[in-house]
């Protein structure tokens, strides 16, 4: 009897994904929460068929060399900045992604992030775990959304995800985008598009819905920063190197700018060669002036079970002998030649 082939997943999932999975191959998953060590995770590479990856994962050549029998890459992910496709392409590896799961939770989390940065949630909600609330005090005056500039820079799929949940907060939308506003989406979103230069200065609200790319890259810089209103509140959802957090860190110290709330940090970005190592020491020490949570946008438990469900199913196509839907290359060799047997 043939044995079944065998399926690394660096991270936990949810447990109906490792039983779908645990049907049609040999499972390798750590324990919850932290993925597997270094060690564990070569261990188990040079056994895998295929491995189900997440964003913590730098898929490079080095990783590859690793795994001499790796057919494919499931990323359980839909951005694939850590994943060296080229090298996987050379080395007749399929990458695989999944569908776009992740814009509806992460425009939710933006407004959340907007309304602890703005409304001073986690200041009142330390002084209430403290044991400073004796009553109401004229103190936490910050800025709420309604009769507000909100400015999106980027109007792709968050853009627009998010300034759909702000139609509700009777605010003024801008946006800034290289590709022309439609009149359908203009009068749909009751947004206007404008210069860069112009939305930094009219804003209240400045939310990055910018991929990162060479052109994007601390698009957020000590000389743009200049263009913002001092009181304005900056908010990162989509990638950490988007802007340059120590501008930031600077800015927030010298009262150029009134808050930045963020989802993404710089550290996390594989793409950047000079990627820090660390989150910006002074915007760890400014939490009156910031909230930073550790990449939650999509850390919605329904999601996240769905995101990883999309994942292993590509998996087990490809065990049955089919290339995985979710495919962003294409081997010279037939999709035969590259199933295990």
């Amino acid at each position: 009897m043939q044995s079944k082939p065998t399926v690394v997943l660096t991270s936990h999932v949810h447990p109906p994904v490792y039983d779908y999975l645990r049907e049609h191959a040999q499972v390798i998953m750590p324990a919850w929460p932290d993925p597997l060590s270094e060690k564990e995770l070569h261990a188990a590479l040079h056994k895998a068929t295929a491995v189900m990856v997440f964003m913590h994962d730098r898929v490079d050549e080095d990783w590859l060399n690793h795994a001499p029998y790796l057919k494919l890459v499931a990323g359980a992910l839909k951005g694939y900045d850590n994943i060296d496709v080229q090298s996987c392409t050379e080395k007749g590896i399929y990458v695989s992604i999944v569908n776009d799961l992740l814009t509806l939770p992460t425009a939710e989390l933006t407004v959340g992030l907007m309304i602890s940065l703005g409304r001073c949630i986690n200041m009142g909600d330390k002084l209430v775990r403290s044991g400073g609330f004796v009553g109401w005090r004229p103190r936490f005056f910050g800025k709420g959304i309604a009769n507000t500039t909100v400015g999106l820079l980027g109007f792709g799929a968050i853009g627009k995800a998010i300034a759909k949940r702000l139609t509700g907060f009777d605010c003024r939308l801008l946006c800034w985008d290289q590709m022309q506003l439609s009149e359908p989406d203009a009068a749909q979103y009751n947004i206007r598009q404008t210069s860069f230069e112009d939305l930094l200065g009219q804003s209240d609200w400045i939310i990055s819905c910018l991929p990162l790319t060479e052109q994007t890259q601390h698009i957020i810089n000590s000389q743009t920063l200049k263009l913002i209103r001092s009181d304005a509140m900056l908010i990162n959802p989509s990638r950490g190197s988007v802007v340059d957090e120590a501008a930031v860190a600077d800015a927030l110290e010298m009262g150029l700018l009134g808050g930045y709330a963020a989802d993404v940090f710089e550290m996390e970005d594989w793409a950047r060669s000079d990627r820090p190592g660390h989150i910006e020491t002074q915007l760890l020490q400014s939490p009156d002036r910031t909230v930073l949570t550790p990449h939650l946008g999509s850390a919605v438990d329904s999601v996240r079970q769905q995101i990883e469900m999309e994942a292993a199913i590509n998996i087990v196509d490809f065990l049955h002998g089919q290339p995985p839907r979710g495919r962003i290359n294409e081997l010279k060799q037939t999709a035969d030649q590259h199933l295990p047997g």
